[in-house]
Formats: structure tokens, sequence, C-alpha cells
């Protein structure tokens, strides 16, 4: 079975940086798409980065393009998501997510077409 953890959630100051890793077990990583979502109190849940498992092509919310970069290793089965120039906006529990490649389209870091999840991370930006 699929499990995803997520960890190095936190509290950083406004313009700082944190780094989320995301631990995959139970799958060939390469043959998945990967993505960040998030979700802050009292809204939505939000497409924040995808990751193709086709191509390795990346795509970001505008929100956050520019700031936070999506990466991956195969071969130790990690999601990371780098978060630069942090901004309180981005508070918010943090989803690592997988589907397989015939099963997902990336473009989108759409919820609904991704069936494995993590069990959150937070990160608060505040001063």
């Amino acid at each position: 079975q699929v499990q995803l953890v997520e960890s190095g959630g936190g509290l950083v100051q406004p313009g700082g940086s944190l780094r989320l890793s995301c631990a995959a077990s139970g799958l060939t990583l390469e043959y998945y798409h990967v993505a960040w979502f998030r979700q802050a109190p009292g809204k939505e849940r939000e497409g924040v980065s995808c990751m193709s498992g086709t191509d390795g092509s990346t795509h970001y919310a505008d929100s956050v393009k520019g700031r936070f970069t999506i990466s991956r290793d195969n071969t130790k089965k990690m999601v990371y998501l780098q978060m630069n120039s942090l901004k309180p906006e981005d508070t918010a529990v943090y989803y690592c997510a997988a589907e397989r490649t015939v099963q997902a389209m990336c473009v989108m870091i759409h919820g609904g077409a991704f069936g494995s999840w993590g069990q959150g991370t937070q990160v608060t930006v505040s001063s």
C-alpha cells in the first residue's frame, strides 16, 4: 500500500525559507506524478505544485510561482518542496500526494486526480 509521510513544517518569519519532505513507500516513484497541496483554516484545498512522472516537468500555482520549487529523488523515494520568500498567506497544512502517470494529469494540480495522500505538515509564517 502506498504511504506518504510529510515532514519539515514549522514556524518561520516572513521572508524566510522552509524545505518540506515527503517520504514515499509502497510504490515505484518514477512511475508517479507527485504534488503538493495546502489548506489554510476556513479555505478550500489549493494545488501548490506538481512534478510529472512522465517527463519531469513542473507546474506551480500562480501564488507560489518563482518562490517554491518541487523536486524528487526517485531512488530515495523522496519528494521535496523548497519554499522561499515565505509570506503569511502561505500559512497552511501542506500535503504530499501521488498518482500513477496513466491516471492523472499534472498540469492542473487537481486534488481529485490524486489517490494517495500524506497526513500533512503545518507551516506557519508569522512575525
